[in-house]
């Protein structure tokens, strides 16, 4: 009798219909597939009922947040090399459905020998990292919303600090100098920031609004860095407490004002400009346009917005676009990702005039290589301030979403735009791009 791992490696190659491109290792200390390549490490046979009972990308992140599947090697290369049975697929040749598996006969003799192997039949529960759902999916009120944020970001200070560093910003970095001696993700950050700054023509006297300020990385470098006046507005408390301290720490309380708030709900203004850094992936399709006009309407004539934001490839069928499962249920809660056209014609149906878009994908992809060192490098202490299963979400979030940013497929974008008067002055000079 084959031992488990050939069983599995026939299995999923049937099931699949093509060859596993990494080498499994089996509860039973067996192994097979190519002796070079990294080894996917089936832990428990539980694995196989998490896949049984939400087949899918799901069920694997079932398996590999309870410990229950894990890697062996470089954890890049076996992901590159599961991308095209995981996430990757051709559009124009879409797989077929569980129902229609099933119809072939000899997918459901070997359905049949993976319930022999997956041993007891009850399904086991989500791990305690599984963010519940309850009604309707992404209705991005004031209260899921908040509920959304605090899932991801009030998981504990001390453990962002060792992730992202002492910049403590969770956006991606601006790598001028990517390959020079002294490039470093503080540097970046830093570097960041300043091309925001720059961008938005920040002046002593200004009043700045930081939509989604974090832990008050940009408001500090704005006031202590161009003399401004900031308003940061968050959802999380523990973003919240950390950055008012960061602000007093710095002598900034005069300048700075760190807010609890919905940015829906913000009402002092007019403002000279807005900053919203890796805030709008949490606003949703459905809200988005409520949220350009509700920017726009903050802003005096002639002001600008810095909207730094992820996103994803168009689709040839947008009504068919899915929020991945993972990253829903494990990472950014009703997070949605938008082609970048859309962005821009929303803001513009809003009345902005967009006048500059920059695309950094590639150092979105460093930043994050970056944080993984940061985690893999303090792995133990890590493990000290959050569960197992949290670190590794984090983990494998960032390792996967480094090579989506490095395969193209998704990016991240600066765009700036502005509440332009009907005089059409724009404030903006002929060359926008003096900050490069």
């Amino acid at each position: 009798m084959q031992d488990a791992a050939q069983r599995l490696k026939n299995l999923a190659e049937q099931l699949l219909g093509t060859e596993l491109p990494v080498r499994l290792r089996a509860w039973d200390g067996s192994e097979a597939g190519p002796p070079d390549a990294p080894a996917l490490v089936v832990r428990h046979r539980r694995a196989l009922r998490r896949l049984l009972w939400k087949p899918g990308e799901l069920g694997l992140a079932r398996a590999w947040v309870a410990g229950d599947l894990d890697v062996e090697g470089d954890l890049y290369e076996a992901l590159d090399a599961m991308a095209g049975l995981i996430w990757e697929h051709d559009d124009d040749a879409p797989r077929r459905s569980l129902a229609e598996a099933l119809r072939d006969p000899g997918v459901r003799a070997g359905a049949r020998e993976l319930v022999k192997l997956a041993g007891p039949y009850p399904p086991p529960a989500p791990p305690a990292e599984e963010r519940r759902r309850k009604g309707r999916l992404h209705l991005h009120t004031k209260g899921s919303d908040k509920q959304a944020i605090s899932h991801h970001y009030d998981v504990g200070n001390d453990f962002y600090e060792l992730v992202l560093g002492p910049s403590m910003v969770y956006s991606c970095a601006y790598w001028e100098a990517a390959d020079g001696p002294d490039a470093t993700l503080e540097s970046a950050q830093r570097d960041k920031l300043e091309l925001i700054s720059r961008k938005l023509a920040l002046k002593p006297g200004m009043r700045l609004l930081d939509v989604g300020c974090g832990w008050g990385s940009m408001a500090i470098h704005a006031a202590r860095e161009h003399g401004v006046s900031v308003v940061g507005v968050t959802l999380s408390q523990e973003q919240a407490a950390y950055a008012r301290k960061r602000v007093a720490d710095e002598g900034l309380t005069d300048r700075v004002e760190i807010r609890v708030q919905d940015y829906r709900d913000v009402r002092d203004g007019p403002y000279d400009a807005i900053s919203s850094i890796g805030m709008a992936e949490h606003v949703g399709a459905d809200r988005y346009l409520e949220y350009a006009q509700d920017l726009y309407a903050l802003l005096v004539p002639g002001g600008r917005l810095l909207n730094h934001q992820i996103a994803r490839r168009p689709q040839r069928d947008e009504s068919a676009y899915e929020v991945d499962e993972f990253i829903d249920a494990y990472v950014f809660p009703d997070g949605e990702l938008a082609p970048v056209g859309s962005t821009a014609g929303l803001l513009e149906r809003a009345g902005f005039e967009v006048r500059d878009i920059e695309a950094i994908r590639e150092h979105y992809a460093l930043t994050l290589r970056q944080w993984v060192r940061n985690l893999e490098a303090r792995w133990a202490e890590a493990l000290k301030l959050v569960s197992p299963g949290r670190a590794r979400i984090w983990r494998l979030y960032m390792a996967a979403s480094a090579l989506s940013f490095e395969r193209n497929r998704i990016g991240v974008n600066q765009i700036l735009a502005v509440k332009t008067p009907p005089s059409g002055a724009s404030g903006m000079p002929l060359r926008a791009r003096t900050w490069n």
